[in-house]
């Protein structure tokens, strides 16, 4: 059975792992020991049977969310732990009393950006060139949080 829980220190090198094979600068294992341990910081993970399928993270600032990074194992794709991940921080980010969330994604990423959009985010903005190998825009989307319903 899936869970969607708060990550924890035994989950680091399994997520350290997945940023290495999903993105290119990925967070190193160092860096998410001192991301878990930031209460600004919230990172969840998506398991199955002890194994991750996903992680995402977003940080604080005043009443401001922004999402890090979100990340799902080929084999889970389009089986909906993405979107456990999103439903997961926007709650949390309900939750915490925050005014919005926001969050790049590349431009070519169809599935992510739909994913976001069935969880109420919408296009904000564009950064041009913004990812690197391969070269590429950002789509910023942003949801607001002023008391109605998730549509995710």
């Amino acid at each position: 059975m899936r869970e969607l829980r708060t990550a924890q220190k035994t989950d680091l090198p399994a997520i350290a792992a997945l940023e290495k094979a999903c993105f290119p600068l990925g967070v190193s294992e160092d860096t998410l020991e001192r991301m878990l341990s930031d209460p600004m910081t919230v990172m969840l993970c998506v398991t199955e049977g002890g194994t991750l399928l996903g992680w995402g993270y977003f940080q604080t600032v005043l009443d401001e969310g922004y999402v890090g990074d979100l990340a799902v194992i080929p084999e889970a794709r389009r089986r909906g732990v993405g979107t456990m991940l999103v439903k997961g921080m926007t709650a949390s980010a309900r939750e915490r009393g925050l005014a919005f969330l926001t969050l790049e994604v590349r431009q070519s990423n169809l599935a992510g950006r739909k994913t976001y959009e069935k969880c109420g985010f919408r296009e904000a903005g564009r950064r041009r060139n913004y990812y690197e190998k391969p070269r590429e825009d950002a789509v910023l989307m942003t949801v607001y949080f002023r008391g109605e319903d998730e549509e995710c």
